[in-house]
Formats: C-alpha cells, structure tokens, sequence
C-alpha cells in the first residue's frame, strides 16, 4: 500500500510537468509545418502536379486540388491572377504566393519539338587544332618494286 500512495505522489506531481512538454512538442511540429521552405524556382500552374504546388507557401493539399480541377475544367491558365476564381484564394493571399507562381508555356510542349541551334552564316569554320595542316598531299601511289 505504500508504494502505491508513494506513486501517486510522484505522478500528481510529474503529471504536469509531462503534459506541458507534449504540448510543447505539439506546438514546435505544427509550427514547424506551417512555415515550409518556398520552392527554389518559380513553379509553372499550368504543368504543376498537386505535390509541386504544396510547395508554395500558402498552398494545401486542398487548394492545390481546387488549381488541378480548374486546369482541367477550363485548360491552362493565361494569368496568375486567374487563381483569383478559386474559393479560398483572394487579393492579399495571392500577393504572398505570386512570386513563387508562374504560368510558363507547357514543358511537355518544348520536349516535343527540340530546338536545333543555328549556325551563324558570319562565322568563319575554325581549324581543327589538334592536327597540323599538311601543305602539301602525300602520294597515294604505292611505292614501286625493283
């Protein structure tokens, strides 16, 4: 019997203690998630999948469907300001998420039609500088026999 009053005398009193610091641990992992890392280039609306929009900040798994399933309901959009149609999504939201946003021309598009480079008609052929150039031509006639 004693030792069962003496632990909860020590639970009584460690009892708080361990609840402040799971809600402290709560509170650091909710932070933590809501200040994510921007990504590091400009994501593309018009080719995003769900997961590369999350990356913004200030847009979830909801709101990246809600943008997934206007683009298919009405195509690309011709505007970040497009984005202003979706529920959920107004002026001052908007204005944080827009220099993450872009609505470049579809990269699916561009892989499709590779672009060959020119070659400029004012440059002159260069040497090829790993071979001396011959001033005169070597015969070709086999040497003959005696």
């Amino acid at each position: 019997m004693h030792y069962v009053a003496i632990m909860r005398r020590l639970l009584s009193r460690a009892l708080p203690s361990l609840f402040f610091a799971i809600l402290l641990c709560v509170f650091a992992c909710v932070a933590a998630a809501a200040t994510k890392k921007p990504p590091p280039r400009p994501v593309n609306i018009n080719t995003a999948s769900a997961i590369e929009l999350e990356t913004v900040p200030g847009i979830g798994p909801a709101t990246a469907e809600k943008i997934l399933q206007m683009r298919k309901s009405y195509g690309a959009f011709k505007s970040v300001d497009d984005l202003l149609a979706i529920r959920g999504i107004g002026p001052k939201r908007l204005e944080k998420m827009r220099k993450y946003l872009t609505i470049g021309k579809s990269s699916a598009a561009s892989a499709a039609k590779p672009q060959k480079p020119v070659p400029s008609k004012t440059s002159a052929p260069t040497a090829d500088k790993t071979k001396p150039e011959k001033s005169e031509p070597e015969e070709t006639d086999p040497p003959s026999r005696r």
